[in-house]
């Protein structure tokens, strides 16, 4: 496999995460999902638009904005246990998708 299709790859598994996450895994504590979803997903989202033009420069946008991601999944690694399993799942993914950039 090459690396723009593991970094695509990883963005999807992002994406989908978000609503698991969200949910099904481990809901919020005031139970709003949707509203958990309206500020994670759109920034996913966003740089489909560059997919059009090229991928590479859609991954490169991901990438950026995966650097949220991490940080926020280490946070809510460490703040919240009953969120650590996708939080953990959340950097990882990242981790994949900015070493893609990389490689």
């Amino acid at each position: 496999m090459n690396p723009l299709s593991i970094g695509l790859f990883a963005w999807a598994l992002l994406v989908a995460l978000q609503p698991a996450w969200y949910l099904w895994l481990a809901p919020p504590a005031n139970g709003n999902g949707g509203l958990a979803l309206a500020f994670t997903l759109p920034p996913l989202l966003l740089p489909l638009l560059a997919l059009r033009t090229s991928a590479r420069r859609a991954l490169l946008w991901v990438g950026i904005v995966a650097l949220f991601y991490f940080c926020h999944g280490i946070v809510a690694a460490w703040v919240y246990p009953a969120a650590r399993m996708p939080a953990l799942l959340e950097v990882l993914l990242c981790v994949v998708l900015i070493g893609t950039l990389g490689w």
